[in-house]
């Protein structure tokens, strides 16, 4: 990287909230934009990463994920902007010539080879003995949790799971200093998804390499990751911890992407936030900045049945339309005049409720999340 370029880098400024950290990061984005004709795909992204972290990037599609890590793993150079690692400048760096490594949604294992022969590729191509070769294979699949009987095995006569794993083994035999993960366990059953969720993360523990991992999944990148990145339109929304995404959304469009939501359109006035119909709602911390008009959003689980007798900072009467089972806990559909609202309950809280029963629903100013547009 030239000093006018290096100079360049630390100059262009990294806006608040966009995962600039006080450490040196591993590999960092600074104004990074692909353009298609006049579309954006990507448009002006600025994060860093942190050695060892495990990064979820999720978001709807045309969200501009795919072109980000295409831009990532070298399949792609940037418009605009600037991609380092290890402050050595990438742009037009191609893939095979990077300390990083891809593990592709289909995989993209050699299917007439057997599953040590897969594995053993980047050793091969690096020129290593057979012998040093077949003994790093067998360690990658110990660490992958793949039987030794397996070397000698053809990759396509192994199951989905066991596929996965090989070309966890064969990324790990690169050494790369970073992985992009292109989504997976998109295509494998809930069981084994969940169990190679743990897996995965346990691995990033293992390894401690850097884990960037794009995916649709909310739920894989609420238990996998260190910190979750969400897309729109070409732009990271918000980057933070899984707990600031859920809790601390940003937006409207973030709180809603990331899970279910009661919301309520809301004008400030003399004595508070109202709805159109007149109705003042009792909510605490308003963030910087919010004002005039903004959306409250109540989470699902921090809504509850309020029996007579007890109380809450905001309640509102309906009747229950409908009720669905997520295993340990209910949910509860509500309906109050023309208003929909979900409220989840364990099966104990909810006290027999059933369609048809006429309830009061509320929840605390603290559970209230205020956002902007």
């Amino acid at each position: 990287m030239t000093l006018a370029t290096a100079a360049a880098i630390e100059a262009t400024p990294v806006p608040e909230g966009a995962g600039h950290v006080a450490t040196k990061p591993v590999l960092q984005l600074v104004g990074v934009k692909k353009v298609f004709g006049e579309f954006a795909a990507v448009d002006g992204i600025n994060v860093d990463f942190k050695e060892g972290e495990f990064v979820s990037i999720v978001g709807p599609s045309g969200s501009g994920k795919t072109t980000l890590l295409r831009m990532l793993a070298g399949m792609e150079s940037p418009s605009e902007g600037y991609i380092t690692l290890r402050g050595n400048l990438i742009n037009d760096v191609p893939a095979d010539q990077r300390p990083t490594c891809l593990v592709f949604q289909s995989l993209a294992l050699f299917p007439h080879k057997t599953v040590g022969e897969n594995i053993e590729f980047p050793l091969k191509v690096r020129k290593m003995p057979p012998a040093e070769r077949k003994e790093r294979a067998l360690e990658l699949m110990r660490m992958v949790r793949l039987p030794e009987s397996y070397y000698g095995k053809n990759v396509m006569r192994c199951s989905g799971g066991e596929k996965q794993r090989v070309a966890l083994a064969r990324a790990f035999a690169y050494d790369p200093d970073v992985l992009f993960f292109d989504e997976p366990l998109s295509a494998l059953d809930y069981k084994l998804k969940k169990a190679l969720e743990k897996e995965l993360k346990d691995l990033h523990r293992e390894s401690g390499k850097t884990f960037v991992y794009i995916t649709h999944s909310l739920e894989e990148a609420m238990v996998m990751s260190d910190r979750v990145g969400v897309m729109s339109r070409g732009r990271i929304a918000q980057i933070g911890t899984p707990e600031e995404i859920y809790t601390k959304p940003v937006n409207r469009f973030v709180a809603e992407f990331f899970g279910e939501v009661n919301s309520f359109e809301v004008t400030e006035r003399v004595g508070g936030w109202t709805t159109a119909d007149g109705t003042v709602l009792t909510v605490s911390g308003v963030p910087d900045g919010v004002s005039g008009k903004a959306t409250v959003i109540v989470r699902p689980e921090t809504m509850r049945f309020v029996p007579a007798g007890s109380s809450a900072d905001n309640t509102i009467s309906g009747v229950i339309y409908n009720e669905y089972s997520l295993g340990s806990r209910m949910q509860y559909q509500v309906h109050a005049g023309e208003r929909i609202f979900l409220v989840e309950a364990s099966r104990t809280a909810s006290g027999g409720l059933s369609a048809g029963d006429a309830v009061t629903i509320g929840w605390d100013a603290a559970d209230a999340i205020v956002v902007g547009d």
